[in-house]
């Protein structure tokens, strides 16, 4: 009897014939899709008028206008809230426009008897500025279930009944939603709530020092608030809803549905730029009571995460941690795009949409990722239009990658990447204190002159030109003075009132920086030839204090090479970050590298940094040098009272003159904030003042598509070679199992006799 070996499992073959059918599936399911297979979205996303981004970390912790102060929460905060003002996309210096205000008036001004003032009153005599601010008529909210009612006129979702939230997660799991037009009290409510202390405002305080009644209005809301905790538990996250609406103070009031009226203690000209940030933003009390219902809070439903506004676009999708899109808001007015700009921005392309209404984008797509990696590669790819949109690093990043790579200079190339920089409304420079005996003003007037020469020796010394170069990798400006780009006082340095006297001399047109012989003629003078103390001969040492915790590194080396070029020594005293605080507000520390970030584009907001009454050791101000100089401080004063316009430019160019000799500060430079973007984005411009961005911003989908196709082509090669080589290795393993399986028993094939048993059945009888 024959016997057949039995094949028991999938054999190699099948597996082979698996892989095949894998890899022809694979293929079918690639030629099936609009998009490459790498793409991180839904098929076809790229042919859609979406913006796609990035944000890093976290989602943004507070969206709420009140609190939000955060650099990573303005795209979504300035593009869904309508502040009254904002700032024009494209002029430099900065422009304040109106935005949901009908236009920008001057305030009017009453003595302390409440008499009007003429507009050119002193600054001294004005005991109050009136604010009257008209708002556009028919801007509407965007939608939202708080606005939503039934045919009797009750609101739908308030009050909500027991178990109405149950599944709920988000708003849009509210199937009706209402609007209703802007008016004068949804700003008063706005300013109202600054002063709840259940919302920590960072304004606050700043507010309630300008704004008439304000901080009795928040001693007031604190007594209130405490009242309505009685019997909760402390902690406890769901209070009683804090109405504002028939509670307020005089300082804001709505003359009208349509005219705001806020009344300022004094004359204080940069008040208006308050109202160009989103603190200050319309809240309509219908959205806070809709939020402050039982169980919204532990849903995460707030206008922390779901913000309310009538800006251009609205939050319709937010995952924490994970994704967020904003919308166009179907309600907004259109806001016209500008028509003029700085030289270049027509080159540039930004004027041709002029007048046309904005936003231009229907949605706008933020992905977290938490690695910078991932985030360039998928740039690189074209899946990110703009790899962060707040953040003015990564341009600078790519055109230092690419003055390094001649390969990544090439592909951003091909790529045609977009990599526009702008000088930004910031600083960083080096301070003496001037509280210090060396460095500092001086005992004596012999003193003071000596300590002042000594100061200007160093600031020729310090060659910041050759520190952009090495440390900021060329991105950023020498700083001739206090007062950056973009701000009125700044003067190009092209011109003699635009550098630093002191420390360059004009040649041929350009600022040329002083010799050394001048700085050590200065040091000979201020008492310390060759960096040696003329009376006792010990060496000049400085002592740098540095907010890091590293002894060495090569900024500090750096630092060292400078002032041995007049023979000075350089001891770094290196602290951790709040101990280094500590000494700033002790005012012990001798130099220092210190930094700020304007507020708004007034050079008030740095020359402030410089007033005598700010000094952070005597008050804790943000004069963190403590220079005082009585005739500075007097122009200050005239200075902060003055609208903009010639009379305020020259006093500003005196104050400058004055700190270029007294030489406080080694000014140091103005940083760069760079943009990247891909090619088909249109209209972007990059700066750090103006926040709503995206309003202005356009996107060419049909050239993405067909880019993101071009850089995507799958690669299917190597799909078929390990197809091959599968076959190749399983085919003799194949033809051995098929063997076995067609032998007998006695190692014949099915069907065929053994030799030796044919051999005997042919000889049998």
């Amino acid at each position: 009897m024959r016997s057949r070996a039995r094949a028991t499992g999938i054999g190699p073959w099948a597996w082979a014939a698996r892989l095949a059918l894998l890899g022809l599936l694979a293929g079918l399911a690639a030629c099936g899709r609009e998009s490459p297979i790498n793409s991180p979205y839904p098929d076809g996303a790229e042919t859609q008028n979406t913006l796609y981004t990035a944000f890093t970390r976290n989602s943004p912790k507070y969206l709420d206008p009140a609190s939000s102060y955060s650099v990573d929460e303005t795209p979504y905060t300035y593009n869904i809230y309508e502040t009254l003002y904002g700032y024009d996309y494209l002029q430099r210096p900065y422009k304040l426009i109106p935005r949901a205000a009908a236009s920008i008036d001057a305030p009017s001004y009453l003595d302390a008897q409440g008499r009007p003032l003429p507009a050119d009153a002193p600054g001294e005599a004005i005991a109050e500025s009136v604010y009257d601010i008209h708002i556009r008529p028919g801007i509407r909210f965007q939608p939202h279930p708080a606005f939503a009612r039934e045919a009797d006129g009750a609101y739908t979702y308030y009050p909500l009944k027991p178990g109405e939230l149950d599944g709920k997660s988000s708003v849009t799991d509210f199937p009706k939603t209402g609007t209703r037009e802007l008016t004068a009290d949804d700003y008063v409510y706005a300013f109202r709530r600054l002063a709840n202390p259940r919302i920590v405002s960072p304004i606050y305080s700043l507010m309630a020092d300008y704004v008439v009644g304000m901080k009795a209005y928040g001693d007031h809301l604190r007594e209130v608030d405490q009242a309505q905790r009685r019997g909760f538990a402390p902690g406890q996250r769901e209070l009683p809803w804090m109405d504002l609406r028939a509670d307020g103070f005089e300082g804001v009031q709505a003359v009208d549905a349509h005219t705001l009226r806020i009344r300022v203690k004094g004359k204080y000209p940069q008040f208006k730029y308050w109202l160009a940030m989103t603190f200050t933003a319309p809240v309509p009390w219908e959205a806070e009571r809709f939020y402050s219902q039982p169980g919204m809070a532990t849903r995460n439903l707030s206008l922390n995460t779901w913000p309310v506004g009538t800006g251009p676009y609205m939050m319709v999708e937010s995952i924490q941690n994970r994704r967020h899109v904003l919308a166009r808001n179907p309600n907004f007015h259109g806001e016209p795009y500008p028509c003029e700009g700085e030289p270049g921005d027509r080159e540039a392309g930004r004027l041709a949409d002029c007048g046309k209404p904005t936003p231009f984008i229907d949605r706008v797509v933020f992905s977290i990722e938490k690695e910078s990696i991932p985030l360039s590669g998928k740039f690189i790819q074209g899946y990110y239009d703009i790899p962060q949109v707040e953040r003015g690093e990564y341009g600078v990043a790519m055109l230092v990658a690419a003055g390094d790579s001649a390969e990544k200079a090439a592909r951003y190339r091909e790529h045609g990447i977009q990599l526009p920089t702008a000088v930004e409304t910031q600083n960083w420079y080096m301070g003496f204190n001037w509280n210090d005996p060396v460095v500092g003003k001086g005992d004596t007037p012999a003193q003071q002159e000596r300590n002042r020469k000594l100061r200007q020796a160093i600031s020729i010394a310090f060659d910041w030109e050759e520190y952009i170069t090495i440390f900021e990798n060329s991105q950023a400006a020498v700083a001739y003075g206090p007062v950056p780009p973009g701000v009125l006082g700044y003067h190009e340095p092209d011109t003699q009132a635009g550098i630093n006297p002191v420390v360059y001399d004009m040649v041929d047109g350009k600022p040329v920086r002083k010799s050394l012989d001048v700085a050590r003629r200065l040091l000979a003078e201020a008492g310390y030839p060759d960096g040696r103390d003329a009376r006792t001969g010990a060496p000049l040492v400085l002592h740098y204090d540095a907010m890091t915790g590293m002894g060495a590194n090569p900024m500090f080396d750096w630092m060292r090479r400078q002032l041995d070029k007049l023979g000075i020594q350089l001891d770094v005293r290196s602290t951790d970050y709040n101990r280094f605080q500590d000494k700033m507000r002790r005012g012990v520390a001798q130099l220092f590298l210190w930094g700020w970030n304007a507020d708004y584009p007034d050079a008030e907001n740095f020359l402030f940094l410089l007033y005598g009454p700010n000094a952070k050791a005597a008050s804790g101000g943000e004069n963190a040098s403590n220079y005082e100089n009585p005739e500075f401080d007097k122009l200050f004063e005239q200075m902060k009272y003055l609208d903009d316009g010639p009379p305020k430019a020259q006093l500003i160019d005196r104050m400058v003159a004055i700190v270029q000799r007294d030489a406080p500060w080694m000014f140091g430079y103005f940083p760069k904030s760079g943009g990247a973007y891909q090619q088909w984005v249109g209209n972007a411009k990059p700066t750090q003042m103006v926040r709503n961005t995206l309003q202005y911003m356009k996107l060419d989908p049909a050239l993405r598509e067909r880019k993101i196709e071009e850089w995507n082509q799958p690669r299917w090669w190597p799909l078929w070679l390990l197809l091959g080589l599968a076959v190749l290795v399983v085919w003799p393993s194949w033809v051995a199992v098929r063997r076995r399986e067609t032998q007998t028993a006695f190692g014949a094939r099915a069907g065929q006799a053994p030799a030796a048993t044919a051999s005997r059945e042919g000889n049998a009888p």
